[in-house]
C-alpha cells in the first residue's frame, strides 16, 4: 500500500453506517455466511454478523480478523477487513493457510453506534467463566453512581466529577482507570458491565468457532480491532493477560517489539477481565496468538464523557434512543470511536495493512 492508494481507499473502505459497512463487506465477500441477531436496528431492520472464509477449508493455519466487538468500533474494523480483501491477500493463499473475517460481531452495537451489546454488556468483559464467582471491582462500586449519574444536569455532573477527582487524588490514576475500565459484574447496564451470563454475541462467536472448526487448526492468529484508547491514529498491538508470557513471545515473534503486554506494564490500557482473549486461550492454548489492534482517537477525558452519555441514554432514557437527543449522543459516540478525518483513516489503513502482512507471513513460514 502506497500513500496515494491509502488516500484514495480511505473514503471507499470506511462507511457511515452499519448498513453501508455490511453492503460493502458483502460486495467484497459475496459468499459470506450470515448470522442473524435477535435485536433490531434503529429502523427495525434485521441485523447480521457476516463471516467470510477464504482458502482451503481444511487449512491448518488460520488468520482470524474480528470487527465490531465493541459496536461503534466496527467502522474501523470493517474498513481494515476490506483493506485485506482489496490488497488481494486472500487470493495468494497456499492450501496450508486460510483467512476468516468476522464482520460486526456485535452488530447491534454497530447499528446503534454504541459499544455495548443489546443486553447492555461490554462484550470484551463477557468471556469469564460464569460457573465461578465473577471478579470484584470495589472501586467501581464506590463510584458507580458518579460514573453514570441519574441525570446530566450541571449540578449533578459537578458532584460526580468532584467525587471522581477525589478518588483519583487518593488512589492515583492507575487505580482510577482500573475502577472505571477493568470490568464490573454488579451493575447491569453500567460502564464496562460484563454481564451475568454469556451474551448472544459471545455465544455467536462460540458457534462460529465450531462452524469453521477453528479449535482443530494447528496455528491460529487472531486480530481483534478496537479504537478509542492511546495516541491518535496509532495502532497498538496489545496482548491480554490470558495469553501469558508465552503468548506475548509468540506475538513479538510475529509483529515485532512494538507489541505490548499488561504483564510488562507497557500497555496503554488497563488489565481487563473477561476479554475475548480468554475464549481463544481456552480453545486453542499454545496454538494461537491473539492481539487487540487498538487505534487511538481523542483525549481520554472526551471518551469518558461520550461513554458516560451513551450509557446514561440507554439506562435512564431508553425510549429516547432514536430521538434528536439520542441521535446526538449516539453520533458523538460514533465520531469518538471513528473520527471523520482522512488522516486518521489513512493511519488505520497503513497500520492494518502492515499487521495483516506480518500475520500472514508468519503463518506461511511457520512449520
Amino acid at each position: 500500500m502506497n500513500l496515494d492508494s491509502a488516500m484514495q481507499l480511505a473514503p471507499v473502505l470506511f462507511s457511515n453506517s452499519y448498513l453501508e459497512a455490511r453492503q460493502k463487506f458483502l460486495g467484497a465477500a459475496p459468499t459470506s455466511k450470515a448470522y442473524a441477531c435477535s435485536a433490531k436496528g434503529p429502523s427495525g431492520e434485521v441485523l447480521f454478523t457476516d463471516v467470510a472464509y477464504f482458502g482451503n477449508p481444511e487449512a491448518k493455519r488460520l488468520l482470524v480478523l474480528v470487527s465490531g466487538t465493541h459496536g461503534a468500533e466496527g467502522y474501523c474494523g470493517s474498513a481494515a477487513q476490506l483493506s485485506l480483501i482489496h490488497a488481494k491477500f486472500h487470493e495468494q493463499l497456499p492450501s496450508s493457510t486460510a483467512v476468516l473475517c468476522i464482520h460486526a460481531l456485535n452488530c447491534y452495537g454497530f447499528a446503534w453506534d454504541r459499544r455495548a451489546t443489546a443486553e447492555g454488556c461490554d462484550l470484551n468483559r463477557n468471556y469469564i467463566d460464569f460457573s465461578k464467582p465473577p471478579p470484584s471491582n470495589p472501586g467501581y462500586e464506590e463510584l458507580a453512581d458518579h460514573f453514570i449519574p441519574a441525570d446530566l444536569s450541571e449540578e449533578r455532573l459537578r458532584v460526580a466529577e468532584d467525587a471522581i477527582a477525589t478518588y483519583r487524588s487518593v488512589h492515583g490514576d492507575e487505580k482510577m482507570l482500573t475502577a472505571r475500565m477493568s470490568g464490573q459484574y454488579t451493575r447491569p447496564g453500567g460502564l464496562y458491565y460484563g454481564g451475568s451470563e454469556p451474551t448472544e454475541a459471545r455465544r455467536l462467536l462460540e458457534r462460529i468457532a465450531k462452524d469453521f472448526d477453528i479449535a482443530t487448526r494447528g496455528q491460529v492468529v487472531i486480530v481483534d480491532y478496537h479504537t478509542g484508547f492511546g495516541p491518535y491514529g496509532y495502532g497498538e498491538l496489545q496482548c491480554v493477560q490470558a495469553s501469558g508470557a508465552a503468548g506475548y513471545e509468540r506475538a513479538v515473534n510475529i509483529f515485532g517489539p512494538s507489541v505490548t503486554s499488561p504483564d510488562l506494564g507497557n500497555m496503554t490500557n488497563v488489565v481487563i477481565h473477561g476479554s475475548q482473549g480468554e475464549f481463544w486461550q481456552r480453545i486453542l492454548r499454545d496454538r494461537h496468538t491473539y492481539v487487540n489492534l487498538e487505534f487511538g482517537t481523542y483525549r481520554h477525558e472526551r471518551g469518558a464523557k461520550v461513554v458516560r452519555d451513551e450509557h446514561w441514554l440507554f439506562m435512564h432514557r431508553p425510549e429516547a434512543a432514536d430521538s434528536e437527543l439520542g441521535r446526538q449522543i449516539r453520533n458523538a459516540c460514533k465520531l469518538y470511536f471513528c473520527p471523520d478525518r482522512l488522516d486518521w483513516k489513512e493511519m488505520i489503513l497503513w497500520r492494518s495493512h502492515l499487521v495483516h502482512r506480518q500475520a500472514l507471513e508468519a503463518l506461511l513460514t511457520s512449520e
